[in-house]
């Protein structure tokens, strides 16, 4: 297989949805789909419908599929050099349209245009990780194994992968998979969130631009319909997932029953530990940043503060201060630090988990519901919200909010702060506030968590590390990216062989499993 001729302009209709379907991408086009359903896209600052997303059905996954599998014969085939050759000119061109992308993705998901560069940038770090794939594929040899025996392993692609992506990270996540993927020679099928669809489309694109043969990246629009088709589909071999912890659970119950491969990393519930030695103004700086950045809509957001007693008053004071100062617009308004979140239902739910907290007998100090943006009085905003005296059997510490609300849960000393880390069934990210290296090493050691962060509030791993966390928050043994990505795609083979002198006579055959005759 070739790959097509790489360009460097800008993709077209890279606004996406305003009056405008999105649509899938299968064999390198647009296509619509075989069925009328629709669901309608929503510019969350205002509250208006900007477009729609088409809702795929089973046939689009069948053509999807097939096209894609047509495509991995081929590219799992081309040399590991015109692979990364691709993905070098896919990086280039990530780079080049991060501003069109960045504003694509404040429309449809709300979230301030730092952050959206923030989020390119992270999975940016993905795409150069899979550009080194030419090392990173290198295979294993043992010269020698036995007289006249050499023994050499190696990884090979899978064929068809999907993944399953949240609206979060319309960006973020589908690099963390989708690139990893491709460079080990997989062909990659999306379904991305039916909430924020236009930058599939947008990616779909550059992918083409950057030389990728057409089929070897597709993107399939959709809700339930499609996720089960990919699921139970024959020919897609492997299943990466992001998402709430039902559906992951779901996916990868119902992917491992039809024998795929999955990695399905589920929800959170992130605790930032706060010991009396610690700098509490850098603490609140940080646990600030962590609970109300991109509306709490993060899965490593930190939504609960385990504080020491004897500095928890001066803590809240300080986080009290801090979320009532937060700069709350319109994704794409100058100064903006904080903007709506995805959906009206998103809104009414954590309005409703917050009522719950004042009703149980938490501490309200910041209320954020309400919230009016003026000259955006019909967006989806919840201000940043402060809840004091949580504990957990509290509802809005039980459920992952998913919003701007940070709990505080108050403790008489690390031992019981890492009890009540522990103590959650979620396992995804942590964090501890501290200048005592003991204490921090007690505490990263003790913990029950698979990303631990010491004086740092979110602790994502860099490329070449993985992404996963461990209880509730993953499902498979898998987490993305990095070392872990590699062998998640690809299977690996080992070849025994000899060459006999042919000069030499019948080599000696043995009768036992040992094969002493060949030592």
């Amino acid at each position: 297989m070739t790959a097509t001729t790489p360009t460097t302009s800008a993709p077209t209709d890279s606004t996406a949805t305003a009056s405008t379907t999105v649509t899938h991408w299968i064999d390198g086009a647009e296509r619509a789909s075989t069925g009328d359903a629709e669901q309608p896209v929503f510019d969350p600052s205002t509250g208006e419908v900007i477009g729609a997303v088409a809702l795929g059905s089973v046939d689009d996954v069948d053509t999807a599929v097939a096209s894609a599998a047509r495509a991995a014969e081929s590219w799992g085939q081309l040399s590991l050099a015109k692979r990364a050759g691709v993905l070098f000119r896919f990086r280039e061109l990530l780079v080049a349209h991060t501003d069109e992308l960045a504003a694509l993705v404040s429309r449809e998901h709300g979230k301030t245009i730092p952050d959206a560069k923030g989020e390119i940038g992270r999975g940016l770090e993905v795409v150069e990780f899979a550009c080194g794939i030419p090392q990173l594929l290198k295979g294993e040899l043992s010269d020698q194994a036995a007289t006249g025996i050499d023994v050499f392993s190696w990884r090979e692609p899978l064929g068809v992968v999907a993944g399953i992506t949240p609206f979060n990270f319309p960006v973020m996540v589908p690099l963390w998979m989708a690139p990893v993927a491709i460079a080990t020679g997989n062909a990659f099928v999306l379904k991305p969130s039916e909430r924020d669809p236009g930058a599939s489309l947008f990616l779909a694109r550059l992918w083409q631009r950057a030389g990728l043969p057409d089929g070897v990246f597709s993107v399939v629009q959709g809700d339930k319909v499609v996720v089960d088709a990919l699921l139970h589909h024959p020919d897609v071999a492997a299943v990466s997932f992001v998402g709430s912890t039902p559906i992951a659970r779901y996916v990868h119950d119902v992917a491992a029953a039809q024998g795929k491969r999955v990695q399905a990393l589920g929800g959170a519930k992130n605790h930032g530990v706060v010991l009396a030695d610690a700098d509490l103004d850098d603490a609140a700086d940080q646990l600030v940043a962590a609970a109300y950045g991109a509306a709490g809509e993060r899965c490593m957001a930190l939504s609960v503060a385990v504080v020491e007693e004897s500095v928890a008053d001066a803590l809240v004071e300080r986080l009290a201060a801090r979320a009532r100062s937060v700069k709350v617009s319109a994704g794409d308004q100058p100064g903006a630090e904080m903007g709506p979140v995805i959906t009206a239902a998103a809104k009414a739910r954590i309005e409703g988990l917050i009522d719950s907290a004042e009703a149980e007998g938490a501490t309200l100090v910041v209320d954020g519901r309400g919230y009016v943006v003026p000259g955006y009085e019909n967006g989806f905003f919840v201000g940043p919200t402060l809840v004091d005296h949580v504990s957990p059997e509290h509802t809005v510490y039980e459920e992952e909010v998913f919003g701007p609300v940070l709990d505080v849960v108050r403790v008489s000393g690390l031992a019981e702060a890492i009890e009540v880390v522990n103590a959650n069934p979620y396992g995804n990210g942590t964090a501890i506030f501290t200048a005592s290296g003991e204490a921090a090493r007690t505490f990263r050691r003790g913990v029950k968590v698979g990303m631990v962060g010491v004086n740092v509030p979110i602790p994502v791993p860099v490329a070449w590390h993985s992404f996963g966390g461990w209880k509730d928050s993953l499902f498979g043994e898998s987490h993305v990216y990095g070392p872990e990505g590699i062998r998640f795609y690809t299977r690996g083979k080992v070849v025994t062989q000899r060459w006999p002198h042919r000069d030499a006579g019948p080599a000696a055959v043995s009768f036992h499993f040992s094969g002493d005759a060949q030592k």
